[in-house]
Formats: structure tokens, C-alpha cells, sequence
């Protein structure tokens, strides 16, 4: 069997814990809607070793509730705690129109509308309070980014290629150079 790093793989969610004493899992999701991190068939951890087949039972303060064959006890659910659930890409309908999986921004380069290379995309938050693109610059700090249509107006997947509008200072004066000051 392949693994992960060897196939298109996508990371849906993770083991939170146990709940009760039959060996539910509490599974923190990152699916758009919580309860689908059980709907795309079996999920398997991050080496391709476990695989397990979730039945969601109920919601519970911001987790699913899910029963996995084979894990029958609390003991055995507790010793899956922080287990990173995935799935295989094909198994996830395509995005819609301006929709993107988080997996599909990672490692795309990132530029300044004026065309001046900002970085490129290593994580994507969402703390709450919108999505967020955390940007590894050349030299320094990372940066985060709001990843909103005003300051992210151009996504190019195929080309790998994002262009931001950064607020004034975000990146520093270089960003806010228009294409006639020049860049270099």
C-alpha cells in the first residue's frame, strides 16, 4: 500500500479523545460541515497503518461523537488521542467556484499585486473569526494574512500562484509599491 506521502492525501480531522466507556471517539472535524469527517468513507491515520470506518452518533460541545469498529473500550479510545484522520483526495467532490481545500494552498507562491514575491502559503487557520493564510516570507517573521476577496483577489492554482493586496504594512513598503515604482 502506498503511503501518504506517496498519494494525494487530505487531513479531514483528528481524535480528540474518548467519550464515555465504550470507546467512542471525540473528533475535533475540519470538514465544512462537522458531521461529513464521517461521510467520505474510511478515514486512516497519517502513516496509513489504521484505518477506521466512523459512525457518527451526535454532536457534542464542538466535537463529533463517532463509534469505530474495533475500538470497544475508553482505554482503547484514549490511546488514539491526537490521531490525524485522513482521507484519499479523490474521495472529496470538487471545490466549488471560489472554494479551495486548505491542502491545495500549501506551498503556493505569493506575490504582491505590484508583482514583488511576498513568500508562499505554509498553513491555512480559521481561529473563529475567518480564514487566514499564514505566509513564510523570504527572510523573517511568517506572515498572516487575511484570506478575504479584498486582500486576496487573485488565487491561481494551476499556475501556483496567489497575488494579495496586503493592508499598509503587513509586508512592509516594498508590497505597496504599484508596478510603475518598480520592485527591485
Amino acid at each position: 500500500m502506498a503511503r501518504n506521502s506517496e498519494r494525494s492525501m487530505v487531513r479531514i480531522g483528528h481524535i480528540a479523545g474518548a467519550s464515555g466507556v465504550k470507546g467512542d471517539l471525540r473528533i475535533s472535524s475540519y470538514t465544512e460541515h462537522p458531521l461529513d469527517v464521517c461521510a467520505y468513507g474510511p478515514v486512516e491515520d497519517k502513516e496509513g497503518k489504521e484505518k477506521f470506518i466512523l459512525k457518527p452518533k451526535r454532536m457534542a460541545k464542538g466535537h463529533v461523537i463517532a463509534h469505530a469498529d474495533g475500538i470497544d473500550n475508553r482505554d482503547a479510545a484514549e490511546r488514539l488521542r491526537g490521531t490525524e484522520l485522513f482521507i484519499t483526495r479523490e474521495a472529496l467532490p470538487p471545490p466549488g467556484e471560489e472554494e479551495f481545500y486548505h491542502n491545495d494552498l500549501i506551498d503556493v507562491a505569493v506575490f504582491a499585486v505590484n508583482g514583488h514575491v511576498l513568500g508562499s502559503v505554509i498553513a491555512v487557520h480559521d481561529f473563529g473569526a475567518g480564514t487566514i493564510l499564514e505566509v513564510a516570507r523570504k527572510a523573517g517573521k511568517t506572515v498572516l494574512v487575511p484570506f478575504t476577496k479584498d486582500v486576496v483577489p487573485v488565487v491561481d492554482l494551476a499556475a501556483k500562484r496567489i497575488e494579495i493586496n496586503p493592508p499598509e504594512g503587513l509586508f512592509g513598503p516594498i508590497a505597496q509599491q504599484t508596478a510603475s515604482e518598480g520592485c527591485g
